[in-house]
């Protein structure tokens, strides 16, 4: 008599036990495609309910060139344009402080100080940062730097609040993409006699280049649509100045906030206004996130 042994492997197996896997299986890939289905259902509705209300207004193109300035709320007339500079611009001034910071903070956790107390306590402190809510970060700075320091409620104040909410997430990213950068090419420069400086310049950054823009870009377009350092550190202006450390400013958030206390909801004009500035700035949002996208594929390594 054969052994069970010198069976087939479909033979072999218990009565019964094949049938219950598959069905096991099933289960878990129907639970698995119903929880996908549950968390997109709110992100489709959103984006539906703000396509619907929004894009007739901004297909027009007296939303694109003429100012907010002086237009009331039974006034139909106006364009989000100067919104889409002040945000833009508080965007591009945050990233310019926070990106050499975060980049230099991951390079040190990843190269220099991992294990070290000191590294230990700023990779705590950055956990920490990333849980604090944008609502708080604005209330430090205006306790911090308007209360105490004189600092004038204006955009660079709303940009240093910005500041605090887009390190953590540049700082984790970075140093993923640094981690998984391989070893033996760190070792390889250093039999070559490179400073370690030099090794980190020249190898390790670049070959993690295309994961450090994208999370830099997705934490730029994730602080673009923050409104509580806004209405906290700055007041909305529907006209538009350069000026970024006096003054109000106008920005696509504060728009949103400031078409809501005309009577959005009540009066058509200034509730379409609010529905063009919501779908305009997650046009905003989508281009840089696609931007993202596309700049991590050019700069990503190429296999020879």
């Amino acid at each position: 008599m054969n052994s069970i042994l010198d069976r087939p492997l479909k033979a072999r197996t218990l009565p019964g036990l094949g049938r219950r896997r598959r069905y096991a299986n099933t289960l878990a890939a129907a639970l698995v495609t119903a929880s996908m289905f549950v968390a997109l259902a709110p992100l489709v509705l959103v984006l539906w309910s703000v396509i619907a209300k929004g894009c007739r207004v901004i297909a027009s193109a007296t939303w694109w060139t003429p100012p907010q300035a002086g237009m009331t709320a039974f006034v139909a007339d106006g364009g989000a344009y100067r919104a889409i500079i002040g945000t833009l611009l508080q965007g591009l001034v945050c990233a310019a402080i926070a990106i050499p910071i975060s980049v230099m903070v991951a390079i040190y956790l990843v190269e220099y100080g991992g294990g070290t107390p000191l590294g230990r306590l700023a990779s705590f402190m950055v956990d920490i940062l990333a849980g604090v809510p944008s609502i708080v970060a604005a209330l430090f700075v205006y306790t911090l730097g308007v209360a105490m320091l004189g600092l004038a409620r204006s955009a660079f104040a709303v940009a240093l609040a910005l500041v605090l909410l887009m390190l953590p997430v540049i700082v984790r990213a970075t140093e993923e993409m640094l981690r998984i950068v391989p070893v033996d090419l760190r070792e390889a420069s250093y039999a070559l006699g490179i400073p370690k400086w030099k090794t980190i310049v020249r190898i390790v950054i670049p070959t993690g280049l295309s994961g450090i823009v994208t999370g830099i870009m997705l934490a730029v377009a994730r602080v673009l649509g923050e409104t509580a350092p806004l209405l906290i550190l700055v007041g909305y202006s529907q006209s538009m100045g350069f000026d970024i450390f006096h003054g109000f400013v106008g920005s696509l958030p504060g728009m949103i906030y400031h078409q809501t206390s005309l009577g959005a909801g009540i009066n058509p004009v200034p509730t379409q206004r609010l529905w063009g500035a919501a779908l305009t700035l997650i046009l905003v949002i989508a281009i840089i996130n696609i931007g993202a996208r596309a700049i991590s594929k050019i700069f990503a390594p190429r296999k020879s």
